[in-house]
């Protein structure tokens, strides 16, 4: 008898026993999954960012060049392409100087031929785009999502196709990915002490240095700390960021004589003027329209599991919608404005997916989310001008390598010691890498520039079908850079370093 009261206790003890076993066996298989999968992510998304930023040397749109290597370039060597918004100072000089300081280093150790220094950069900006998706799956961990759902959250980022396109680019919106989503991740995590929290104001801030429309994530945050009812660390981040503002500010004043000239002119050329407008005006659908052809799957993901967040995650939720709604209300609309909002989107599609959890097997949300990202990231080379936005291009237009091979050409012509003056006949010069390739202060001119009887230079860009005379040095594709017969060339008082909007 009391045998069988033993085995009946024991029974009893141990019955509860074994479904937690169970249950914390799963959890940990999940976590170190989770865990595992983040891992493979990262280093496929930046094996194929890094691989694209060694292979391909085209242009997305010209304010990748002109309104950032270019100025970077003049900085750091001392001469290059001033473009419009900076001969009119609507652009602050932070993101410029950025670039053009990772340049002088490039120099300093020895590395100071432009297939170095770009290449540098492009490693940098990589290694920034994948840690991007990084902080997306800690933004998700902040609001309770396991390590499985956050890592298929940070795979959307990591392995859609536009966010590898986008990845190793040098434009304000792609270098303010990291800052904001790590901005959010730090700031909005409850566990967090006070220097934690003020580090990710700190970081929104810096966006804001980056991109001036990165201020909407700046009142975001603010908002959604008093939501909360964190009063204080509302107030101490609200100080942080007026900090941020004052450097804005000074910054400006350094450069351009005045505090906060770029954002007042900023605003002026592109709200009161609509100078945005005029360049191009799309329809409110567009947004819609470019994220289905570029990133389908990855895109009704984001959707469906992003609305599930509602009543776990609202402030972040109204934070992308917000964003997104602005610029979709903006007349002159493209791509790559939307990049900073997608990490947080990708984090909200994460949160979502662990509530789906409570309807369905744990496993599939984060399946179908890992599955969407892998089939994206397998047809990545397959996008078009169309996809990525540009509609100005024939829907046949690949997106990559736009223009590569003359930039390739301009690399070479900047090693020629005969070089006294080019011209770029194949294409329009804004649509080049400029002196960042090119490398050499000599006269640099656009299709439509002087005649080769000027003798003004002495190389030129030119397609294989139009080579009349001179010596072929290269070829690149369907171009080729020619050497013409005039010895040296003429100087050219008239020439100017202000580069024309057409041009």
């Amino acid at each position: 008898a009391i045998g069988r009261a033993d085995a009946s206790n024991a029974t009893r003890s141990f019955a509860p026993l074994k479904p937690r076993a169970v249950a914390a066996a799963d959890l940990a298989r999940h976590r170190f999954t989770g865990v595992a999968i983040l891992g493979v992510v990262l280093l496929v998304g930046a094996a194929l960012r890094l691989w694209l930023g060694f292979a391909d040397d085209g242009i997305y749109w010209p304010d990748e060049i002109y309104q950032s290597i270019e100025q970077g370039h003049r900085l750091a060597f001392g001469y290059g392409f001033i473009a419009p918004e900076f001969a009119d100072g609507i652009r602050n000089w932070a993101f410029p100087a950025l670039l053009g300081g990772i340049m002088k280093v490039s120099l300093l150790i020895g590395w100071a031929q432009p297939d170095q220094y770009l290449r540098v950069l492009r490693v940098i900006l990589s290694i920034a785009s994948i840690a991007t998706a990084w902080a997306c799956y800690r933004l998700a961990r902040v609001y309770g999502a396991s390590e499985l759902s956050a890592a298929a959250g940070a795979a959307l980022f990591a392995l859609s196709a536009p966010m590898i396109y986008f990845g190793d680019r040098a434009l304000s919106e792609v270098a303010s990915t990291l800052p904001v989503t790590l901005g959010f991740a730090l700031a909005l995590d409850r566990q967090a002490g006070t220097r934690q929290m003020l580090a990710g104001a700190s970081l929104l801030g810096l966006a804001v240095l980056l991109r001036l429309e990165n201020a909407i994530f700046c009142l975001a945050l603010i908002a959604i700390l008093l939501g909360r009812r964190q009063v204080t660390t509302a107030v101490r981040s609200f100080d942080v960021l007026l900090g941020w503002a004052f450097l804005y500010g000074l910054i400006d004043r350094l450069t351009w004589g005045q505090w906060f000239h770029s954002a007042l002119g900023y605003v002026w050329a592109n709200v009161v003027q609509a100078h945005g407008s005029a360049q191009s005006v799309e329809a409110p659908t567009y947004y819609l329209h470019v994220l289905a052809t570029s990133m389908l799957a990855p895109a009704l993901c984001i959707a469906i599991f992003g609305l599930l967040t509602f009543h776990r995650a609202p402030g972040l939720l109204l934070t992308v919608a917000a964003f997104f709604a602005l610029h979709t209300l903006t007349p002159h609309k493209e791509l790559r404005f939307l990049v900073p909002d997608l990490p947080l989107a990708c984090a909200l599609a994460a949160i979502g997916a662990d509530t789906a959890r409570r309807y369905i097997h744990p496993a599939w949300a984060p399946g179908v989310m890992l599955t969407a990202s892998v089939l994206s990231a397998a047809g990545f080379h397959q996008l078009s001008m169309h996809d990525v936005g540009q509609l100005s291009f024939a829907p046949s237009q690949s997106a990559y390598d736009l223009n590569g091979g003359v930039n390739r050409l301009l690399l070479i012509a900047g090693r020629q010691q005969d070089l006294c003056g080019i011209k770029v006949e194949a294409t329009a010069r804004v649509w080049t890498g400029g002196y960042s390739y090119l490398h050499r202060q000599v006269p640099f001119y656009s299709s439509i520039g002087p005649p080769t009887q000027t003798g003004l230079y002495d190389y030129v860009i030119t397609t294989r079908d139009r080579v009349a005379s001179g010596t072929v040095r290269a070829y690149d594709g369907s171009d080729a850079l020619v050497r013409l017969p005039n010895a040296t060339c003429a100087k050219d008082p008239s020439y100017s370093y202000v580069l024309p909007i057409d041009q």
